[in-house]
């Protein structure tokens, strides 16, 4: 490939940028068909499918796709949260939730009505980690009585300058609708948390 022309390099990015857009369907898509779509679509030639029909199609599949990953999701789920609450130093709440203390903290304990400023990271089982406020480099302030069911809980069973892992079931965390691309439906969620302070 001969990216002495820009036009070539530029071809090559466009690309990249319709790779990304397909990542997340490639077991699904036949790429010769999808650049036959690609070419049709710049020569203008007439589309074998009406606007209706492709948006349709695409519906479909990805209602279907989405309601295999929720199950794949929710079995893994209770797989690892089956096996993780008899290891040790693992509690599990009434909820669901379940959680490890780190470091115990010597503070006070917030109040559902309290705002609280935290450091955490989190990932998803298979070790994605999809959030950090350590990363960003400032701790996140926020109302316990704005987040998930799963933190909201979690964070009131902290005491200030403790530190928790957290393993939240999705039906304390974003459920079966999923938050953005990085958390997908069913979605279980574990969070490294250590609160920092407390304001009433």
């Amino acid at each position: 490939m001969d990216f002495s022309n820009p036009n070539s390099k530029f071809s090559y990015a466009i690309g990249l940028d319709i790779g990304t857009s397909l990542k997340d369907v490639k077991n699904s898509v036949d790429l010769p068909t999808v650049m036959k779509g690609i070419q049709d679509q710049l020569e203008g030639k007439k589309s074998i499918l009406t606007d209706q029909e492709a948006m349709q199609i695409k519906q479909e599949m990805f209602t279907k796709m989405q309601t295999e990953v929720a199950g794949n999701n929710k079995k893994a789920e209770e797989k690892f949260l089956e096996e993780n609450k008899s290891k040790p130093g693992v509690i599990t709440t009434a909820s669901g939730l379940q959680y490890v203390v780190i470091q115990e903290g010597k503070g006070e304990t917030p109040k559902a009505t309290d705002q609280v400023t935290v450091h955490y990271t989190g990932t998803l089982i298979d070790g994605t980690e999809f959030d950090s406020s350590i990363k960003r480099g400032e701790p996140a302030t926020f109302p316990l009585n704005g987040v998930i069911p799963g933190w909201g809980e979690a964070i009131q069973l902290m005491k200030v300058g403790g530190k928790n892992k957290l393993f939240i079931p999705s039906k304390l965390g974003y459920g079966d609708r999923g938050a953005g691309r990085a958390i997908g439906p069913n979605s279980m969620l574990i969070f490294e948390v250590e609160l920092l302070s407390i304001k009433k």
